[in-house]
């Protein structure tokens, strides 16, 4: 029936690469308006003042968080295929038109645009790895793919500063550039994505349990908020959600502000110096979310809240530090400081809001779970934007330390909760013999 039939090996292969890259091309069009504020304060043809472009990110931010609570439901309903599809779609063309017309109100209305269609991203696509690998190895899957986003955001500013700065010579170019990358990538994820195995002629990796004629007819008519209720009553879920609430404040202050908080901090590097020793940060973040996906699943047998609670531990210690570590004038602990503070971050951040989300929310309210935990984490995320414009910054990561200390320790009570199907593979199988291999066709 399918002519794209394959072993699951290939089609995990396949999933993952086109899921990669749809998320970090996400951050090409989230990128381009940082990066077009250089030109845009230049430009004498189009007046936007500072408090202009920060009203003008509180309205992404916004929209983004109201996205991440919406499209994971209309995910487990129609798949992500056609969510993230439309999604990228959107946000190449809202950057196109930001490209092509400056006016204020139709910067606005692009930017409530851009943060409902890339809010599409992050639940729909964690389902779609979710299908096609079991739990027992899905936190270090999930912990390897969530590099995209470091990615992402370590080569889309450059990318996008190139072509407006350096190759056209106009702001405009910024957007235009990342409307052009979203779209190649949109154009890519249609033709090699798919929703899950059974679409490919393959079976389900994990098996659902068999229904009745009458319980499937009745399934099929419920609502599109039954998932959201069922998340609602799942008490792990909720832990999840606030945990990375409080985690989210932090990181968004490090990208928006980092910069800003070193050139206060040791106006001896100057601008360029201040905009590069925060690059640290988001380098860690590439290895954060592998390491701890690798330590949830071999060292904790697919428990993700031991591996979370002792790097967020860490992390509280790294947030206390810090503004130390500025006033010393030490470039190289101000680095390596950024850096712990990357790996203790990025790794509970993508373990909390993926595998965890996803084990815990199951199969079939799985993009549901991401994208309310997501949420979560986004309305945090307006207040890593705002706090450190209100506060002094020992004030501000003061705060974020009590915070990571307060998420872990709302996880704790959960240490040895595990996704349902190892639980289900643990009581089957005995200890002495249970050993978790990939799976093989």
């Amino acid at each position: 029936m399918n002519k794209h039939i394959g072993t699951i090996a290939r089609w995990r292969v396949q999933i993952f690469a086109v899921t990669w890259l749809a998320y970090a091309a996400f951050y090409f069009t989230r990128k381009a308006f940082s990066v077009a504020k250089l030109g845009i304060a230049e430009d004498p043809t189009f007046m936007l003042d500072k408090m202009a472009m920060a009203n003008l990110d509180a309205i992404y931010l916004a929209a983004y968080a109201i996205g991440q609570f919406t499209w994971g439901m209309l995910a487990d309903r129609f798949g992500p295929r056609v969510v993230v599809l439309g999604g990228l779609l959107i946000s190449a063309a809202a950057a196109l038109v930001m490209g092509s017309f400056a006016t204020l109100p139709i910067f606005a209305t692009c930017m409530l645009v851009q943060g409902l269609a890339q809010s599409t991203g992050w639940s729909g696509l964690c389902k779609n790895l979710g299908s096609f690998f079991p739990a027992q190895q899905r936190g270090r899957v999930l912990g390897l793919w969530s590099s995209c986003y470091a990615f992402g955001g370590l080569v889309a500013s450059p990318f996008a500063g190139w072509w407006a700065y350096t190759l056209i010579g106009s702001w405009h170019a910024a957007f235009i550039s990342s409307a052009a990358v979203v779209a190649v990538v949109a154009l890519l994820f249609f033709i090699f994505q798919r929703n899950k195995p059974e679409d490919v002629g393959l079976p389900a990796v994990e098996a659902e349990p068999q229904l009745s004629a009458e319980e499937t007819a009745a399934n099929s008519q419920l609502s599109v908020w039954e998932p959201l209720k069922e998340i609602l009553r799942n008490r792990t879920v909720l832990v999840l959600g606030l945990a990375y609430f409080l985690l989210k404040p932090a990181r968004y202050a490090i990208l928006l502000w980092g910069p800003v908080i070193v050139f206060e901090q040791m106006p001896t590097v100057g601008k360029v110096g201040a905009a590069i020793i925060p690059t640290s940060f988001e380098l860690a973040g590439l290895l954060g979310p592998i390491m701890i996906g690798m330590a949830s699943d071999k060292l904790f047998g697919a428990r993700r809240m031991p591996a979370c609670v002792l790097s967020l531990l860490a992390l509280t210690v790294t947030l206390a530090l810090f503004m130390g570590a500025l006033h010393t004038g030490s470039v190289a602990l101000v680095v390596a400081l950024l850096f712990v503070m990357g790996l203790t971050l990025y790794g509970p951040d993508s373990m909390i809001s993926g595998a965890a989300a996803i084990d815990f929310g199951k199969a079939k309210a799985g993009a549901t779970a991401a994208g309310f935990v997501n949420g979560c984490g986004s309305v945090g995320a307006v207040l890593g934007g705002l706090l450190p414009g209100y506060f002094d910054s020992v004030t501000v990561f003061i705060v974020f330390a009590g915070c990571a200390m307060f998420s872990a320790l709302v996880l704790i009570p959960h240490w040895n909760s595990r996704p349902v199907g190892v639980m289900e593979l643990r009581a089957a199988v005995p200890n002495h013999a249970l050993t978790i291999k990939p799976l093989r066709n």
